[in-house]
């Protein structure tokens, strides 16, 4: 069956686009677009570190670690590694998360890493198609070094624009998984939000993942707002050993497609996940909130229901069952 046949098939396609479990406005009822113009224009400065962010510059290329290894490079951009496989989930090295290199700009500190400091890549996994998780600079960059391309259903067409041949690409919908190897199963599970890299909305699905690596089970958050999806996934997956979650970017014009911190932290219990790491923060700006105050909530609210939160600087690896940072390194910027 070809993509197009896929897509009108699929449950989840309905009235020529993909659709959410829950009906899900991109804007709340009483929001203008005219409104959300406006304050995208007026932000404050705190939307933006005052200083050059610190970070750890790690050699990605000569570590082969036994347990999962994840290096986050900034916003939802982070690398998984163990025995000898490299996982790449939504790479963004241009230095901006927009179709135009001046808008959206990259915070000083944050843009460290680049395809070069990469390893080569077994599996690039890719939630969905907007600017800030789907970089084709980045992703035409890396084309040398990436065996297999793992992603949402529809996308596989963003990727042939780039030349990537179609068997290299692995679609899915919502549910659907596949043995990548004897020691390795990715899942698609369900996310709440919208895709798009033009004016039309929708033509292509978005999706978390499940990620079961060599005994341990990690979540690949993606994009999504707050929902009961968070509670079935938890449910038939049992115990994560770490969800990796969105935690930035929200805003009470847009409640549906992205999550309030404190919904980050819940949607975390809801997965029953062992440790929590909140990332899409501290990178760009793409919301009037202070830069810092995503990790800052999250933060409180995780303490209050005894939730293990681990916050790496960019670059500076967590370890399942070994190291979790959690310093505040974001005090003062």
């Amino acid at each position: 069956m070809n993509r197009n046949e896929r897509i009108r098939q699929s449950q989840n396609y309905k009235n020529g686009v993909f659709q959410n479990i829950s009906p899900t406005p991109v804007m709340a009822g009483n929001v203008s677009f005219f409104s959300v113009l406006q304050q995208s224009v007026t932000r404050p400065s705190s939307v933006r570190p005052s200083k050059r962010l610190p970070n750890q510059k790690t050699d990605l290329v000569n570590i082969n670690p036994e347990t999962p290894t994840i290096t986050w490079f900034g916003h939802s951009s982070y690398l998984i590694q163990m025995s000898g496989t490299n996982i790449l989930v939504d790479p963004v090295f241009s230095g901006h998360a927009s179709p135009l290199s001046f808008l959206i700009k990259a915070f000083p500190g944050a843009e460290i890493y680049s395809e070069e400091d990469l390893p080569e890549i077994d599996m690039l996994i890719l939630t969905h198609n907007h600017y800030d998780h789907f970089d084709a600079k980045t992703i035409t960059r890396l084309k040398q070094k990436t065996r297999y391309y793992y992603t949402a259903l529809g996308v596989g067409n963003d990727l042939e624009k780039l030349g990537i041949a179609e068997k290299q690409v692995t679609e899915f919908d919502w549910w659907e998984s596949r043995s990548v190897s004897n020691d390795i199963k990715l899942t698609a599970t369900p996310a709440r939000h919208f895709s798009g890299r033009g004016l039309k909305r929708g033509g292509s699905l978005w999706t978390s993942f499940v990620l079961q690596l060599f005994g341990y089970t990690i979540f690949i958050g993606g994009d999504s707002g707050y929902d009961s999806h968070f509670k079935t996934i938890g449910e038939k997956f049992g115990v994560f050993d770490l969800a990796i979650l969105e935690c930035g970017q929200y805003n009470t014009s847009w409640p549906f497609i992205h999550m309030m911190p404190e919904q980050t932290v819940q949607a975390s219990v809801d997965l029953s996940a062992k440790w929590l790491m909140p990332v899409h923060w501290a990178k760009f700006t793409l919301a009037n909130h202070p830069w810092n105050e995503p990790v800052e909530r999250a933060a409180k609210k995780a303490a209050e229901l005894n939730v293990k939160l681990t916050t790496p600087m960019i670059g500076e690896p967590v370890v399942i069952n070994g190291n979790y940072p959690v310093h505040r390194w974001w005090v003062g910027y």
